[in-house]
């Protein structure tokens, strides 16, 4: 089974910088290596919305319109794990954030439906103070 553990979460101050990761694991059909990996967000009351996308197939990396030139994305392929780093927070980050994941992926459509992905992990709070 593809399973997926996400850390780095917490209480910032805005204007802060955050560094999220997300390592994954999967089985012999579904390997992690094979995984394309994303990371989303959802706020109270509002839909699931995506951030930033990895494709395994050719590293190309995708970011949603709302965090342009605040976010990074970067895969660390020796250990399973992606970070997301996300820089100048505002109180209005405040979110659980997600990762998901998935095989042959691809960013476009994925960050625009969240629900194409079927692989999630239980999310890490992220509140930002002003």
């Amino acid at each position: 089974q593809v399973l997926l553990q996400e850390s780095g979460g917490g209480l910032v101050q805005a204007g802060a910088s955050l560094r999220l990761s997300c390592i994954s694991s999967g089985d012999r059909l579904r390997p992690a290596r094979r995984l394309g990996m994303g990371w989303f967000r959802q706020a109270p009351g509002k839909a699931r919305e995506g951030l930033s996308c990895i494709q395994r197939s050719d590293g190309a990396t995708l970011h949603g319109a709302s965090v342009e030139g605040r976010v990074t994305i970067t895969s660390d392929n020796a250990n399973n794990t992606v970070h997301l780093i996300m820089s100048d927070l505002k109180p209005e980050d405040t979110a659980v954030y997600y990762c998901g994941a998935g095989l042959a992926l691809k960013c476009a459509p994925v960050l625009r439906h969240p629900s194409y992905l079927i692989y999630w992990g239980q999310g890490a709070q992220v509140t930002v103070s002003s």
